[in-house]
């Protein structure tokens, strides 16, 4: 069942347990806005004409908008609603094809690890890795989200 899962804290959380979200199209608007906020207005992301001429032959999303998009998913899924107190970087990330304007994708998620914090009493590591596919079932974004989680007391 995507997006509507309840909030988790670090003990509910278990090594296997999957999530998945809905699907989202990406947007012309999409593009802009991540351009104007970044300031990143690269011709490859931003002018057709000049993207049709290119590797891809047509315009694609930034890979840090890629990575934006992946971060939003699991968020947007609710299991770290009000629980989570930091992202904590990753161990890896690969983004092996492009996100198109008008892709629809979505993000698989599996928990990897879990992990007690000796420096911390009220929260703990959990280690989220994650897959966004498009329409075609075509991978864009792969990559392993840590998160430090609140515990419940």
């Amino acid at each position: 069942m995507a997006y509507s899962y309840e909030p988790h804290h670090f003990e509910e959380f278990e090594e296997g347990q999957t999530f998945e979200s809905v699907g989202r199209t990406v947007t012309e608007t999409d593009f802009v806005l991540h351009s104007a906020f970044a300031g990143d207005w690269t011709e490859l992301h931003t002018n057709r004409h000049y993207a049709e001429d290119e590797y891809f032959g047509e315009r694609v999303a930034h890979g840090p908008m890629t990575f934006i998009l992946a971060t939003g998913f699991v968020y947007r899924c609710g299991f770290l609603e009000r629980t989570v107190l930091a992202f904590l970087g990753m161990n890896y990330m690969d983004i092996p094809a492009p996100v198109r304007m008008d892709d629809t994708i979505s993000l698989d998620m599996e928990v990897v690890g879990k992990k007690e914090l000796s420096s911390r009493d009220d929260s703990g590591l959990v280690t989220i890795d994650t897959e966004m596919t498009n329409q075609d079932g075509e991978r864009v974004f792969a990559g392993d989200m840590k998160f430090l989680i609140k515990r419940r007391d």
